[in-house]
């Protein structure tokens, strides 16, 4: 079955969060513009791509794909509207890439810039006071390019989510039933909008990868475009799968992070708003930030956008974002974001509940509208996707990471180790410089 051989080849790719990731060639070794891949017209066969065969997600392949998507599957805009994009000032500096810090787990220290090989970093920006002191790009990635979230789009979407709370749209305290009654039968019936919010929800759903009989893999399956095997009688788009899911447990008890939620909580801002997420994200925000490209998000067989990972931006639009919320949600003199939204964020969840969920590199952190709260002396939270992705906001620091990444190791937990140590040591670092150090 075609649907099968794509969940294999991509439960394959995935299943290396659990492998060592010395077993890969390292980022030097499997740069995809020395590679050449879908290079030529046509590119030789055995440089070409394809998502129907699950060939464009194997590594190191998908470190072409994670910055092309958009030409392998279909997708809805998310328009940056007609306006000017807003100038983002520059002040470069010349003393991050030597920038030391210790992994965490290890003995030896490493540089700023060794931590950029170390976890194939696709490009990375950092604004300091609102200016760009750092920006890299390696790979295919360019400035004029665009680069997969994953599941930083959980909190983009999150973000969304808090503002319609926060305006009164939305009421965290109702039931999901209580928008979407189609979901009254699911696991999701009565929960929370809250619970949604914050991944408090008693559910069946495994996103074990490297598990073929796991629940995300139905989730992907219904949410793939192509056409369906004519034995095929399972859901066919997101909407269908998640009023399929099953109650484990009680909501509210623990904190379990899956996919599904960021997914409803999308389907239940469809319904109150009117406007799908990618409609929503272009009026609310993406219009309004001084973006220089539009957004897209992928989609499945009916055009629904995939809420839980499908955003792809610019890196200098990513890092945009992240500064709309270090600024309590202003732009230019507009409140963009209602405060209190971004209050509620950088306050966090319930330490207890996210204790549940089994992080051990992230003790003490807590789990809010779909950010990552640290609860640190500076006060950081983060966006994370898998293979890398991060928005990273240090309010002390006044300190913004925006980095895109193509990971051999799709957990967190493979670069972790280095990210959090190096992050956290540039907020210390710029935190105690004066003056910014620009290149002339």
């Amino acid at each position: 079955m075609l649907a099968g051989l794509i969940a294999s080849a991509l439960a394959s790719a995935l299943a290396a969060h659990a492998a060592d990731a010395a077993a890969f060639p390292d980022a030097a070794a499997s740069d995809p513009a020395t590679l050449g891949w879908m290079t030529g017209s046509p590119p030789p066969a055995d440089r070409t791509l394809r998502f129907e065969d699950g060939s464009y997600f194997r590594f190191p392949e998908m470190r072409w794909s994670v910055s092309n998507f958009r030409q392998l599957m279909p997708t809805m805009n998310v328009s940056r509207g007609l306006g000017a994009p807003a100038i983002v000032p520059q002040a470069l500096r010349r003393d991050i890439d030597a920038l030391g810090f210790t992994p965490i787990g290890a003995t030896e220290p490493m540089s700023w810039e060794q931590s950029l090989a170390a976890t194939y970093t696709d490009g990375i920006v950092v604004l300091h006071r609102g200016r760009i002191v750092y920006e890299r790009y390696f790979g295919v990635l360019k400035p004029d390019g665009q680069h997969g979230a994953m599941s930083v789009t959980k909190s983009v979407v999150g973000t969304l989510g808090a503002m319609l709370v926060a305006e009164g749209t939305l009421d965290e305290r109702s039931t999901v039933a209580d928008y979407v009654p189609e979901l009254s039968k699911s696991a999701f019936g009565n929960a929370t909008v809250r619970q949604v919010l914050d991944m408090t929800t008693g559910l069946k759903f495994s996103e074990d990868y490297a598990d073929p009989n796991a629940e995300v893999w139905a989730h992907a399956q219904a949410g793939n475009p192509l056409p369906k095997p004519k034995d095929y009688t399972g859901p066919r788009s997101y909407y269908e799968f998640l009023q399929t899911v099953q109650p484990e447990g009680r909501h509210g008890e623990a904190f379990g992070y899956k996919t599904v939620n960021s997914d409803v909580l999308g389907w239940v801002i469809a319904r109150a708003t009117g406007r799908n997420v990618a409609q929503l994200l272009s009026e609310r925000i993406w219009s309004r930030i001084g973006a220089e490209q539009d957004a897209y998000f992928t989609v499945d067989s009916i055009g629904t956008p995939f809420a839980g990972g499908g955003l792809n931006t610019s890196l200098r639009d990513l890092v945009r974002f992240g500064e709309l919320l270090r600024n309590d949600g202003r732009f230019q003199g507009r409140q963009i974001v209602p405060k209190a939204a971004i209050d509620d964020i950088r306050r966090g969840g319930d330490k207890a509940a996210f204790a549940k969920g089994g992080y051990p590199l992230l003790q003490g952190w807590s789990y809010r509208d779909m950010w990552w709260v640290t609860h640190n002396d500076h006060g950081a939270y983060m966006a994370r996707g898998v293979h890398g992705q991060r928005i990273y906001i240090d309010p002390k620091a006044q300190m913004v990471i925006a980095r895109y990444a193509s990971h051999p190791v799709a957990s967190n937990s493979a670069n972790d180790p280095i990210t959090l140590p190096a992050f956290e040591a540039l907020g210390r670092h710029l935190l105690s410089q004066d003056k910014p150090q620009a290149i002339r």
